[in-house]
């Protein structure tokens, strides 16, 4: 396996692969490689994409929102046999 290195990555563009690779939990080494072999095709990339736009909300109901939302929902579980047969 083959060791390169590449010159001329400005502050910005380190900057920006660091915050991509921490934001897909892997390091800025094999965010590359992933880049690199999409880009060679290779690999292919990932059709779903991934929002992040409402992060801020999880994990932010408490105990009362849940039961709320539970019996808001339940008839949701009710299946209309009549309509099933």
């Amino acid at each position: 396996m083959a060791t390169m290195t590449i010159r001329g990555i400005d502050n910005e563009i380190a900057k920006l692969l660091k915050e991509r690779a921490r934001n897909e939990g892997t390091s800025v080494n094999a965010l590359l490689l992933k880049m690199v072999k999409e880009s060679l095709g290779i690999e292919k990339k990932r059709r779903m994409k991934i929002y992040h736009d409402l992060d801020h909300l999880a994990g932010t109901w408490s105990e009362k929102d849940l039961k709320e939302f539970q019996k808001n929902v339940e008839d949701f579980e009710n299946i209309d046999k009549e309509n099933w047969k």
